[in-house]
């Protein structure tokens, strides 16, 4: 029985597939199986994935219909082995230690969840790994480090996590954002987490996508996610609501930014109303929140004089800064 179970969700990612795979058959830490859980890709992807599986007897691959990001973990968590758990994501990599990193502080202080930082990789650049700090906190100390979210991130991945963490436990199929539904729930099995904030795992923004600044209307379960979140930080640990809340409000700004990016605030004008009520009516918590930054502020008090001109207020920064650095 290997030591590491990794599973990949594989999806449509024909470019993406064999630079993640080579990260993982390269790490320092060998004892791990590999799971590509091929969630009906249309393109080669599937192809692929049989290829790589006779590259290394470590690699077993799932073919299955397609179910969407939170089927395929699940599929993946249904036949693993492994005594530990970790996800990635299959257009992404990581760097050759984050195994034997996540490994070696997980045993070494006998934890329940071990964590490394994630840093964003642009097209043509070359990733960086951040300094590295170690934390060994309690659960509600690493409840806190995710609300906050700068030592450590609400994703599924670049974690490892004791297998018997998922043995009533898995990601929410049709949802969106299903790594905030969950992380609640794995964080109110651990006694123990370790957190070092060196960045192993990459994630790749991808070239010419433009998933990440149009609006769908699945982006609205952002805010769904963190209100669960929310109400449960209530009923657990009272002391960080206000934590949680910033994330509500946090959630609110992304989708409504979103929404203006891509012109789609006049499509959905209810859902905009209520966006913009929710920011104006909790204006005095966010301008007192020491977590938003003054740009952010800013914006609010453009939105409170009028919707369009928070629209414009990007742009705006944009002249500005290009004046200023002529």
């Amino acid at each position: 029985m290997s030591e590491i179970s990794i599973i990949v969700p594989v999806y449509n990612v024909e470019n993406y597939l064999k630079k993640c795979v080579e990260s993982i058959l390269s790490q320092t830490f060998t004892d791990f199986e590999l799971l590509l859980v091929d969630d009906g890709s249309t393109d080669s992807s599937g192809e692929m994935c049989d290829e790589l599986k006779r590259l290394d007897e470590r690699i077993k691959v799932i073919h299955k219909e397609n179910g969407g990001l939170s089927s395929a973990r699940n599929a993946g968590i249904d036949v693993a082995k492994g005594k530990y758990l970790t996800f990635v994501d299959s257009d992404d990599y990581i760097d050759t230690h984050m195994l034997e990193v996540l490994y070696k502080n997980m045993v070494q202080e006998d934890a329940d969840l071990s964590i490394v930082g994630v840093t964003s990789v642009y097209s043509g650049q070359e990733p960086e790994i951040t300094p590295s700090e170690k934390y060994v906190v309690t659960q509600k100390e690493a409840t806190k480090m995710i609300l906050i979210g700068k030592q450590a991130s609400v994703y599924a991945v670049a974690k490892l996590y004791k297998r018997n963490i998922f043995d009533d436990l898995r990601y929410p199929v049709g949802k969106a954002h299903e790594d905030v539904y969950v992380i609640m729930d794995v964080l109110n099995q651990c006694k123990k987490v370790v957190v070092d904030t060196a960045s192993y795992y990459f994630y790749v923004h991808r070239e010419g996508s433009i998933t990440a600044s149009k609006f769908n209307i699945r982006d609205l379960e952002s805010i769904d996610s963190w209100e669960q979140a929310w109400h449960t930080i209530q009923e657990i640990m009272p002391e960080y609501s206000d934590l949680a809340f910033k994330r509500v409000c946090a959630a609110n700004f992304y989708v409504l930014d979103k929404m203006m990016k891509s012109d789609s605030e006049s499509e959905y004008p209810e859902m905009t109303k209520r966006i913009v009520g929710f920011l104006k009516e909790n204006q005095k918590f966010i301008y007192a929140n020491p977590y938003f930054t003054k740009n952010r502020k800013l914006s609010l008090t453009f939105l409170r004089i009028h919707p369009m001109l928070y629209k414009v207020f990007p742009k705006m920064q944009q002249r500005y800064l290009r004046k200023v650095n002529k």
